[in-house]
């Protein structure tokens, strides 16, 4: 029988020994090839195993190094479908290597060299009164077991046919067959089969003080069935009372502390005072359902495997690397410690780039349950901690509805657009969150309409905003701020491949034989037909785009295969929707590319400046802010000033001096444009164009200095995309080159500047 190649069935439910027989009932396809190929051979013998772990799926590196060759006795198709077979287990076998092949596990065997024991034989005594001493303690146990054992000899045979009758459950039937020393399975058995019997004598003794009781109560309980009765026959039964017993029923099933068992135990005896009409009846009743459905001290359990961790949330986001890193440090420290508390994490970035996604990924990766609220827009202080429980219609505030809801103490608490709740004359919510999210003092967070101590501390909040300058200092300060950055183009791409593009084919019927998209095409969706930071819009697109190729598919009446090129995408989602600023085919006097970060991620920002005689008035247009329009008087004040070390005759001031941002209708402000509009201003007045593949951007103070900027990553994407090769930057900026992709620092080179100049000698004098 050594390395003989044989059928493995895999079985997740039954445990067959070996001298014993199991009938099977199975329609998946899986266990049908195994057995079929094993029936399909003349001694129809086969390999039976247990995965090492149920919970996770099947695979290799999952099953034993020891199985039971079985042999099919009987196979027949019942009349529900499945097929129905008999299986007998013959002896242990050690597997020598598992390999998939045919659509099934097959493996080679090996026998089992056990050698001879001397304490086989009083362990078989042993194990022989043990199960005398069980059978009688045991009423119940089959006389099957009884009548099998005339035949049995050895202390291999006694130890399976024990273990087969045995009632214990799934995973040490699983250890008996995987423990392949007699010896050690006698020592099993004789432990399981004492623990069972205390186990049963415990149970008697409870059955005896149980019974004791009830013949107390009995008269008791006659007596108050008697007068429900008579209160029947006279119509005056109330359905109150059955009520307050189920209120009392619920309250000795509550895990909860002392002092709240207490509390609900005095609302239950008010409520049960109330008279039928009192409008407090109904208050009172709302409040005891709040407290009897509280998560009050139930707990889910994390997840300790962080490589599985890590896993999921590899696969559910792309990049984003900080909040991965700081969730796994968060569960590698509890692991550790056994005993932290949850952090309270802000994720901050524009819209689109997957806040709220990636809190649910996390919450799943932990295997938590998730609470989620808006608080956008709220400007009740009552939303949050709850009204008095004495105003008509009063609620808990939505912390506590979200635990409710959750279920767990413990759960992932998502606080959405935490940065757009409002302040007036109800009071100010944001105030009230600062209890709910200090770790100092949420273990004993007070809402005003439960008004008993409830411990949030376990709870793991996730924040969510856009602009982190909105959420108040006293708030924000109680807050882990991790920010996620927009999206390159290329990391667009990479999300629609693995993410986007599947997930859209499987909800419109689609598969990916049928419809491919080119990376090109992909690319052209992101720059021509979106504008954004995140993956929203890009989402709708494909999902548009794919609903046109099912349309198209079902009116036609013909399966088509689709590859769609950039050139297809005008047929399928109409003109391109968006364009953006790319740098001009020629150098010009007086325009300056600067740098520019929005919402929907980086641009280049083109400066235009031009003189005509006048008064020497400075004119400003495209909607600029008032930080910008400071800019440009800085600028020009400083050229003014330093007039002779630029080389420019005094006289030129005397001219109107016009400074134009393009696209005039989009609002810009910031001080970040400072060094680009001083360079436009210095080209027209000197006469001397800049390079179009030049971008800069940098504040700039009276004196000169180049001041820091944020926004980096963003702005470098966007000037990449225009067609800029050369960008001079802040010095003080030089430690955020490390979030530049490394892809566009290889094709970009960057200067870094302490004063303008270093710009002037650089761009004027070179």
């Amino acid at each position: 029988m050594n390395n003989q190649k044989l059928a493995v069935l895999v079985l997740n439910d039954v445990v067959v020994f070996p001298n014993n027989e199991v009938r099977i009932e199975y329609n998946d396809s899986f266990e049908k090839a195994s057995i079929d190929y094993a029936d399909s051979t003349e001694d129809k013998y086969l390999i039976i195993v247990n995965p090492i772990d149920s919970n996770y799926v099947v695979d290799v590196t999952s099953l034993p190094s020891f199985g039971v060759l079985g042999q099919i006795k009987l196979k027949l198709t019942v009349p529900n479908g499945k097929t129905r077979v008999v299986i007998e287990g013959i002896r242990r076998v050690e597997v020598a290597n598992y390999f998939y092949q045919d659509d099934f596990y097959q493996a080679n065997i090996k026998d089992i060299f056990m050698e001879s024991n001397d304490d086989e034989k009083n362990y078989y005594n042993l194990l022989m009164k043990s199960l005398d001493k069980y059978i009688e303690k045991t009423p119940y146990m089959s006389n099957a077991i009884i009548s099998q054992l005339d035949t049995v000899e050895t202390l291999d045979e006694l130890c399976d046919l024990i273990g087969s009758f045995l009632p214990v459950d799934y995973e040490k039937k699983k250890q008996y067959v995987l423990t392949v020393s007699p010896v050690e399975r006698a020592h099993l058995l004789i432990e399981d089969m004492n623990e069972e019997l205390k186990f049963l004598e415990l149970e008697r003794k409870i059955e005896s003080e149980v019974e004791q009781e009830i013949e107390e109560s009995q008269k008791e309980y006659f007596l108050r069935e008697k007068l429900r009765a008579i209160k029947r026959e006279l119509g005056d039964i109330n359905s109150k009372e059955d009520e307050v017993e189920s209120l009392k029923k619920r309250l000795s099933k509550l895990k909860c502390n002392y002092k709240v068992k207490e509390k609900i135990r005095n609302e239950i005896s008010r409520y049960e005072a109330i008279g039928s009409h009192s409008p407090e009846l109904g208050m009172v009743r709302d409040y005891l359902d709040w407290m009897l459905h509280l998560p009050w001290n139930i707990y889910t359990k994390d997840t300790n495997d962080l490589v599985k961790v890590e896993s999921i949330l590899n696969t559910s986001h792309h990049a984003l690397e900080e909040v991965k890193s700081r969730i796994l440090e968060y569960l590698a420290v509890k692991q550790n410690t056994n005993n932290l508390r949850s952090p309270i994490l802000c994720l901050v970035g524009p819209p689109g780039v997957g806040k709220t996604s990636l809190a649910l990924s996390i919450a799943n990766s932990l295997g938590r349950q998730v609470a989620k609220i808006s608080v956008g827009g709220i400007n009740d202080e009552a939303e949050i901690v709850g009204h008095r429980r004495t105003y008509v219609g009063a609620n808990p505030g939505r912390i506590i509805q979200g635990i409710r809801k959750a279920g767990t103490a413990n759960p992932v608490f998502i606080i959405d657009e935490i940065d757009k709740m409002t302040k007036d004359i109800k009071g100010d919510p944001a105030s009230s969150l600062l209890e709910v999210l200090d770790p100092e003092q949420n273990s004993k967070f007070s809402d005003h309409y439960i008004e008993e101590e409830f411990d949030l501390s376990k709870v793991l909040f996730i924040a969510t905003a856009n602009y982190i300058e909105q959420i108040p200092y006293e708030l924000r300060d109680r807050l882990e701020i991790i920010e996620l950055t927009s999206y390159t183009e290329y990391e667009k791409l990479d999300i629609a491949k693995n993410h986007l593009i599947p997930r859209a084919l499987e909800e419109h019927g689609l598969t990916s034989l049928q419809v491919q998209v080119d990376d090109d095409a992909i690319l052209a969706i992101i720059r021509y037909y979106t504008k954004e930071a995140g993956v929203r819009e890009l989402d709708r697109m494909i999902a548009s785009l794919f609903r046109k190729i099912v349309k198209k598919t079902l009116l036609e009446k013909e399966q088509v295969f689709y590859h769609i090129k950039e050139n297809d995408l005008e047929t399928f989602l109409g003109k391109r929707k968006f364009s953006y600023e790319t740098t001009g085919k020629k150098n010009e006097v007086g325009v300056v590319n600067g740098m520019a970060y929005t919402a929907f991620g980086g641009d280049i920002l083109p400066i235009e400046v031009t003189m005509f005689p006048g008064k020497g008035e400075l004119i400003l247009t495209g909607s600029l802010g008032e930080v910008m329009q400071e800019s440009c008087q800085i600028a020009f004040s400083y050229i003014k000033a330093n007039a002779v070390f630029f080389a420019i005759d005094d006289a030129i001031f005397k001219n109107d001096i016009h400074i134009h941002f393009p696209e005039g209708a989009v609002n810009k402000d910031g001080p970040s444009a400072g060094i680009a509009i001083t360079t436009a201003l210095i080209s027209l007045f000197k006469n001397q164009a800049i390079a179009n593949n030049v971008a800069m951007t940098g504040e700039i103070t009276l004196r000169g200095r180049v001041l820091e900027i944020g926004g980096l990553r963003e702005k470098v994407i966007g000037a990449h995309r225009a067609g800029i090769r050369k960008i001079i930057l802040p010095k003080e900026n030089k430690k955020d080159l490390e979030e530049i992709p490394d892809e566009l620092k290889k094709e970009i080179k960057f200067t870094f500047v302490e004063n303008y100049d270093e710009v002037y000698q650089k761009l004027f004098k070179c």
